[in-house]
Parts: structure tokens; C-alpha cells; sequence
């Protein structure tokens, strides 16, 4: 359940991030929140962030046994480990952000979907 959880929670920052980098006005929720509209140069590291979230969620589905592994069972596990010890980093980082609203919005995000895969790993 806590994969799933986890997945569904990347999904929606995918997709936000996919938003951002077509250059809708929610840059304030990404990337410390400094740009409404973010710049073109970083939106090309928005749609590099996307590939990562995606690949973050069908290791985390893996981990919880929703799909068969693209890699071993112990590499699987370390992968969801780095996820969760990098959302944990990102929430802190959220925290301490200029952007209202990425502390508000992303950062509960973050948060939950860190203990997702922490879980999620320790329970494979």
C-alpha cells in the first residue's frame, strides 16, 4: 500500500513538473520557488527531473512487488533506499525554501512520499 501511496504522490509531481516545464506559471512550486514561469534552461533540467520521477516510481512499485524488477532484488533495494534518503534531503529542503508555497505544497509531498520509501524499502 505504501508503494502505491508513494507512486500516485510522484505521479502528481510529475505531472506538476511536466506543467512547469511547458511553462505554465508554477515554477513557484519547484526549484526554490524563485521563478513564476520558470527559465528555459531550467526547463530542461525540469524535464530531466521527470524521467527521474518516473524511474523513482516504477523502482518503488518494484520494491513493493506491483511489477517485476528491472534489476536485482538487493539493487532494487539499495535504488528505493537512495529514493528515500533523497526525499528526505528534498523535504528538508522545502522547509527552508523562499517559496511559500513550495514549502506548503511540496514539501508535505516530499515528506510522505519519503516515508513511503523508506517503508517500502525496509519491508522488501
Amino acid at each position: 500500500m505504501f508503494a502505491i501511496l508513494g507512486a500516485v504522490i510522484f505521479g502528481v509531481i510529475a505531472t506538476m513538473t511536466v506543467l512547469v516545464a511547458c511553462g505554465l506559471p508554477l515554477g513557484e512550486f519547484t526549484m526554490g520557488g524563485q521563478h513564476k514561469v520558470l527559465p528555459k534552461n531550467l526547463r530542461v533540467a525540469a524535464v530531466i527531473s521527470v524521467a527521474i520521477q518516473i524511474f523513482a516510481m516504477i523502482i518503488i512499485l518494484q520494491a513493493g512487488g506491483f511489477i517485476p524488477l528491472w534489476f536485482s532484488f538487493k539493487v532494487t533495494k539499495y535504488i528505493c533506499f537512495f529514493f528515500a534518503a533523497y526525499l528526505s534531503l528534498n523535504t528538508i529542503m522545502n522547509m527552508i525554501s523562499k517559496s511559500r508555497k513550495e514549502r506548503f505544497v511540496m514539501t508535505p509531498l516530499s515528506l510522505i512520499a519519503g516515508i513511503c520509501f523508506w517503508i517500502t524499502a525496509f519491508q522488501m
